[in-house]
């Protein structure tokens, strides 16, 4: 058995079944047949739009799309479709342009039409209104101090409505009490609407809310189909149980110590780790940076391959989803002339992890459900096999 290939195809089952087109379209084929409009927002835009697409058919009367440049699904372009690529991780003008062209569309929405939001991870970068004061200067230093800086979800997102019309429900607030939908793939702890998209369609107290919300994909539900599609292959693999969050070095430890520790064949955990970038830095995102972390403390002839990825296919600014790593890669790295130390210390993994044949390279995947950690216990020597294919 190839470890490395069982990895890629354990990691391949856990987008399948997180899918923005087939969850969206699973829900819809049960929702009230009435004309809608709908509006599409995130790295999984085109793939949830695809699925409500699929379920509602010409009960759309017009369709609009904010998503990642580069993460447009041809199959969607058509009459009455609508679709804007925008900026991510660090907003721009684009974001401002789309933000505006949102809001102006919901704001002038005809009385006939049920309006339906489908809201992916991505989304706060992607779509922006400002409050009075603020410049897209303010909003571009605020997106990259919290990243630089490895804020967790919730203080991003506290200080992103701070400045914002849009977040924390500033799309409910335009709908007035108009009744509406909302179909969420969650990247963040607890799948709370309120804070997926830094909370488009959240309402702040007890305000009665008249967006009727579901949570149709979320990374216990990949890391649920991984454990399965595991038993396929005559695996038993152990799940963490909690989301993995913080300091990406700790998370790197703590995984490691318990895929040595545990019985089973493997482990799988999910979450987001953060980073502290320096001002200066390379190649790379959090879980390249984490698989290179977790390469450099394992044991020359340790029986451990380990898969880091996003579910979102793009870790960080890069088009790597992330990597496969087992006790061979710091070697392969240095034979191929990469300073691996160097590389770990000035965050460029990517250009390590590339030297060492390891990086994971899905394109966009139609979903964001977070990242997802899967250790196999296995010889790596004898397991390596043929070099990682560049698509799942």
């Amino acid at each position: 058995m190839n470890a490395r290939r069982v990895l890629l195809e354990l990691f391949d089952s856990a987008l399948r079944a997180v899918d923005g087109r087939a969850c969206v379209e699973e829900l819809l084929r049960h929702a009230p047949r009435n004309r809608s409009s709908v509006f599409a927002i995130g790295k999984a835009a085109c793939a949830m739009a695809l699925g409500a697409k699929d379920a509602l058919g010409d009960l759309i009367e017009e369709l609009f799309v904010v998503t990642k440049q580069g993460h447009v699904d041809p199959q969607l372009r058509g009459a009455g479709v609508t679709i804007l690529e925008s900026a991510h991780p660090v907003p721009d003008a684009r974001s401002l342009a789309a933000g505006a062209e949102l809001a102006r569309r919901v704001t002038e929405l005809r009385e006939d039409l049920w309006p339906i939001f489908l809201i992916s991870g991505g989304s706060s970068s992607l779509v922006e209104c400002l409050n009075e004061g603020e410049t897209l200067e303010s909003l571009r230093a605020l997106n990259e101090r919290g990243l630089a800086a490895g804020w967790e979800i919730g203080k991003l997102n506290e200080e992103r409505r701070r400045i914002s019309r849009l977040k924390g429900g500033g799309l409910t607030r335009l709908l007035g009490q108009r009744e509406a939908l909302g179909l969420f793939i969650s990247d963040v702890p607890g799948d709370s609407p309120g804070v997926i998209g830094s909370g488009l369609l959240g309402l702040p107290g007890d305000r009665e809310d008249p967006v009727t919300s579901y949570v149709v994909a979320n990374i216990d539900c990949a890391v649920r189909e991984v454990i399965n599609a595991g038993g396929a292959h005559g695996l038993e693999l152990e799940q963490r149980t909690t989301r993995f969050d913080g300091d990406v070095n700790t998370v790197a430890n703590e995984f490691l110590e318990a895929l040595r520790a545990t019985r089973a064949d493997g482990l799988v955990w999910g979450g987001e780790s953060t980073v502290k970038l320096p001002e200066v830095h390379g190649r790379g995102g959090r879980n390249t940076h984490l698989a290179l972390t977790i390469a450099r403390s394992l044991r020359p002839g340790e029986r451990l391959q380990i898969l880091a990825a996003g579910t979102d296919g793009t870790d960080g600014p890069t088009q790597d989803a992330g990597a496969i790593v087992d006790a061979l890669t710091v070697e392969r790295a240095t034979i191929a002339g990469c300073d691996v130390e160097r590389a770990w210390r000035d965050f460029d993994s990517g250009t390590a992890l590339e030297a060492s044949e390891d990086l994971v390279h899905t394109g966009p995947t139609g979903t964001n459900v977070g990242d997802i950690l899967i250790g196999l216990k296995h010889s790596a020597g004898a397991l390596r096999g043929d070099p990682l294919p560049r698509m799942l």
